[in-house]
């Protein structure tokens, strides 16, 4: 997969796209990236990025004129990539468009900064995303979190293939407690069954963990989480054990 970031900073990615997991999918060719500054397609001598907002008000405006010349120039590049505006007034992000995103081939990422973009931008994306309900200084951050979760799908990113099926939200549960040695910290010991080596109850177990723990942090999620006859069968059991 391809991941095209359009940015005004483009330094903020040398480090993250260059450790762990995502280095290892660059240096498999799994993934690869182009990171392109905005301010290379600007139509003035000085760069000129961003203007003062017609109508009045605070901070400025990132100028339309610069992110789309840099699109055109990504399309006869690259070829034409799928367009995501990392933006607060966007659709909030999730594991199912992590998982949905992974099948395109080419994602492009624009990341807006100041205290926003010209509207008309969006007349050329095919989708606005945020990662959450706050404010940060820009889209750069937001594109890193996007480029990491939608990486995780991609076949060979992860070296264990089994590894994101067990994961936090994949099927709208929080995932099971997981523990390492010592057996015992400052007494507490790790449940016994883990250490039983009876690989249905430990299976049987988390999965019941993994109910009961998104049913007290995220109860949330319960309302997408579509259980079977055995989780119907925990379900009961967690919400007796909580009431007792």
């Amino acid at each position: 997969m391809i991941f095209t970031v359009l940015t005004l900073f483009p330094a903020i990615f040398e480090s993250p796209l260059n450790e762990s997991i995502l280095k290892k999918a660059r240096e498999n060719n799994l993934i690869s990236f182009n990171i392109v500054n905005i301010r290379d397609f600007a139509n003035d001598v000085h760069k000129t990025c961003d203007d003062t907002p017609y109508g009045g008000g605070p901070g400025m405006i990132m100028k339309v004129e610069p992110i789309y010349n840099a699109m055109m120039h990504i399309e006869k590049t690259f070829g034409k990539p799928y367009y995501i505006l990392l933006t607060p007034q966007g659709r909030l992000f999730n594991q199912r468009d992590a998982k949905r995103l992974s099948r395109k081939n080419h994602l492009c990422l624009i990341c807006g900064r100041y205290e926003g973009i010209d509207e008309r931008i969006t007349n050329f994306v095919d989708e606005e995303i945020s990662i959450g309900d706050y404010i940060l200084s820009g889209g750069e951050i937001p594109a890193l979190v996007l480029i990491d979760s939608i990486s995780r799908y991609i076949p060979g990113v992860l070296g264990n293939k089994d590894s994101i099926l067990h994961e936090s939200h994949e099927d709208n549960l929080l995932e099971y407690p997981q523990y390492t040695r010592p057996e015992v910290f400052m007494d507490m010991a790790v449940p016994k069954v883990l250490l039983s080596g009876n690989h249905e109850e430990i299976r049987k177990w988390r999965r019941k963990e993994s109910i009961k723990k998104t049913i007290i942090r995220r109860p949330d999620l319960m309302e997408r989480f579509k259980p079977d006859k055995e989780d119907e069968l925990f379900i009961r059991e967690i919400m007796e054990e909580l009431t007792e």
